[in-house]
């Protein structure tokens, strides 16, 4: 068994694509090739493979490393952390892939993030689009990962790396341009099935009638709206079988702007049926479909909306200070702490052994604590606590 970070290099390697250059890669002194993981996908799966699992549904929330150039103002770090769900286990078309998609919609709803945009599509109708556009099978990966970059740059400069790096032939990049540029919702998902040429493809049919069916199911969960069948989603990573989802948050940078401008990425997935077979020795494969929150790229973004607002932030539980006003107390403090702690209350007390009243009610006001316990010489004679509204000031004797 490896550590829960480090993985025998071959574990990860060739799962990835062309993101396989950011895995962090390192030998222990025993000489053993081990990587940091990049994800928590592929450890997710090499581990229903060893345990013969073949049904699970699960979360977890873990860092993962990244060799890449960080933006930290952007959220982008080389070692951060990810929240992910997953769905494994035989079940019928698209009924745990619309329920992912719930999730991601419901968690981005609740943080009142902004506006935010799902985008859908299927590997399947990527795939059909290449072969009716001519590209050779082989190059179905790497045409994937120079699709991917849509987001960010116009479509002039991925014509010219599919071209140039990739060896597409300039009519079939012309072509595949015709159709990665469409987005919509069940109306182009209809359109594509009368389309001549990708209705004779098999796969691309198949991932349309599955899209068609996805966008059924998230129509009863009433999120169509923040939904798009969007044929420019790629996703890099080579592990994808089926539905790939991406979520973003957008921004109107003015009112006048028609097209609202992305943030960028936030949350990631998609179906992964392959990859569990990979680490089976015989090979024995099982569904899965699974959603990543970034959640510094999230922390990043409610931080600049809270400096702009100039609210505060208040970063503890505490529910209550215990003070004193006068000298020579510290036991006082350390006694009544005790007890809150044992009764299950939260509190706190400066680590100091005389400190000034005044200084602990600031310390209360500038890290929002809502009470102060006062014990000075008077209440320890009168055996009773002041508790203190720290905003309004207000005082009881208890």
């Amino acid at each position: 068994v490896t550590s829960p970070f480090a993985s025998p290099q071959e574990t990860l390697m060739g799962k990835y694509g062309e993101d396989t250059k950011l895995i962090y890669e390192l030998q222990d002194q025993g000489g053993e090739l081990l990587a940091l993981r990049y994800d928590l996908t592929v450890p997710f799966a090499r581990y229903l493979a060893m345990n013969k699992i073949t049904n699970i549904k699960r979360y977890h929330i873990a860092k993962v490393y990244r060799r890449d150039n960080p933006a930290t103002t952007r959220g982008r770090y080389r070692e951060f952390y990810q929240c992910d769900f997953d769905i494994a286990g035989q079940f019928d078309p698209m009924i745990p892939d619309a329920e992912c998609l719930k999730i991601v919609h419901e968690i981005l709803s609740d943080l009142q993030l902004g506006d935010f945009l799902i985008k859908v599509n299927d590997r399947r109708i990527l795939n059909g689009v290449f072969a009716v556009c001519g590209v050779p099978e082989s190059k179905f990966i790497p045409a994937c990962s120079t699709v991917d970059k849509l987001d960010k740059v116009p479509w002039e400069e991925v014509r010219s790396e599919m071209v140039g790096e990739k060896g597409l032939s300039p009519e079939a990049a012309d072509r595949i341009g015709e159709y990665v540029q469409l987005h919509g919702g069940l109306e182009l998902i209809e359109r594509l099935l009368q389309d001549a040429q990708l209705s004779q493809n098999k796969l691309a049919k198949e991932g349309l009638g599955d899209m068609k069916l996805l966008f059924e199911y998230l129509t009863l969960f009433g999120i169509t709206g923040k939904i798009s069948f969007d044929l420019s989603l790629a996703r890099g990573l080579d592990y994808y079988t089926g539905v790939i989802f991406e979520a973003v948050l957008l921004h109107q940078e003015n009112e006048h702007v028609e097209e609202p401008v992305s943030v960028g990425s936030v949350a990631g997935g998609g179906r992964y049926d392959g990859l569990v077979g990979m680490f089976d020795p015989k090979g024995r494969k099982v569904p899965c479909v699974g959603v990543s929150i970034g959640i510094e790229r999230i922390f990043s973004i409610l931080e600049q909306r809270l400096e702009a607002s100039g609210e505060k932030l208040r970063t503890t539980e505490t529910q209550v200070l215990v003070a004193t006003p006068q000298k020579h107390l510290l036991p006082a403090r350390l006694k009544l702490i005790s007890e809150l702690w044992d009764a299950g209350i939260k509190a706190e007390m400066l680590y100091r052994k005389d400190p000034k009243l005044l200084k602990q009610l600031q310390y209360c006001e500038d890290t929002g604590i809502p009470l102060a316990a006062i014990v000075g010489e008077q209440e320890l004679a009168d055996g009773v606590v002041k508790l203190r509204d720290v905003a309004t000031r207000e005082e009881v004797r208890m």
